[in-house]
């Protein structure tokens, strides 16, 4: 029988409660997907904070449960047939925990595939897209000479907010009236335009009046309060 000692993470990140779902995380847009989701589940979990740096992501601990050196990734002490499971990336946690719990996604095929998409916009499209107009807008990118690299990506956030309005026309959620992993997905991400990357005005974010509802709703519920604030 497997245990969580037999992951080297917890040498550095020791469990506590080693019967909880363990999370090493940071409250990035990716992070607080699953610490979100782990919120509105109920799942009992414990959370260990993981910088980005050599002590952190870059450390062999951290690289032995993810090699691809980025968070989140999670051990699920009582995974499939009872026994630890350890996932990476983000939108394979939230579809893991959806499954797990019965909870965020639709049971029917049809609309439970069409969530799937919308996830798999945030990971291919919006992740992407707004993480590197952050870079170019308020981190190192900032400070070069040439603006293509950030017009570029500032065109392509417009876009992906363009699509995302349009769908939320006429609906509370991405998938109308169910909340489900798209919207825990993405709405992380449309947060950090108008707060960390004070992008807002660069963005006109105020020409997305459904995206702006539906992250108003989102950010009210109590779950993603204590998400967004974990680890």
């Amino acid at each position: 029988m497997h245990s969580l000692a037999d992951f080297p993470i917890t040498e550095k990140w020791p469990a506590s409660h080693p019967e909880r779902l363990q999370l090493y995380s940071l409250a990035t847009p990716n992070g607080v997907k699953v610490s979100i989701m782990l919120e509105e589940t109920g799942l009992p979990y414990e959370a260990h904070r993981i910088t980005l740096d050599q002590d952190g992501v870059l450390s062999p601990p951290f690289l032995s449960l993810n090699p691809n050196n980025k968070i989140p990734a999670i051990i699920d002490p009582t995974g499939p047939n009872g026994k630890p499971l350890a996932l990476f990336e983000s939108g394979a946690i939230l579809l893991y925990l959806a499954e797990k719990t019965g909870q965020f996604l639709p049971a029917d095929p049809a609309l439970r595939h069409e969530t799937i998409q919308w996830l798999m916009l945030q990971m291919g499209g919006v992740g992407p897209m707004f993480g590197q107009l952050g870079f170019f807008h308020r981190f190192a990118g900032k400070e070069y000479e040439d603006k293509r690299p950030l017009q570029r990506y500032v065109t392509e956030a417009k876009r992906l907010l363009a699509v995302l309005e349009q769908r939320l026309t006429g609906r509370d959620w991405i998938m109308g009236e169910q909340y489900t992993i798209a919207d825990i997905a993405i709405f992380p991400w449309v947060r950090i335009l108008s707060g960390y990357y004070e992008a807002a005005e660069l963005l006109g974010t105020d020409n997305y009046p459904q995206v702006q509802r539906a992250l108003g709703r989102f950010v009210e519920r109590p779950a993603v309060i204590k998400g967004l604030a974990t680890p």
